[in-house]
């Protein structure tokens, strides 16, 4: 799967800082326990990253609406 493809997967995303200084992005979903973590100049970074990538997404119009449940 590439980064331009939809997908059918869910899953639940969490963000917060541990008790050791670090980011924590924690992903859970369907067979995936995934704890990911950044010291916070990595994590400045990543948030910069997806600030870029969600103007770049708006200036490319509407977003899809989201499925309901």
């Amino acid at each position: 799967m590439g980064i331009d493809k939809q997908s059918e997967v869910a899953a639940n995303l969490q963000i917060g800082p541990t008790s050791l200084g670090m980011v924590r992005i924690y992903v859970e979903g369907e067979g995936v326990d995934l704890p990911l973590d950044f010291d916070p100049d990595e994590a400045q970074e990543i948030a910069e990253e997806l600030m870029t990538a969600a103007a770049a997404a708006r200036s490319m119009g509407a977003a899809p609406s989201k499925k309901k449940r």
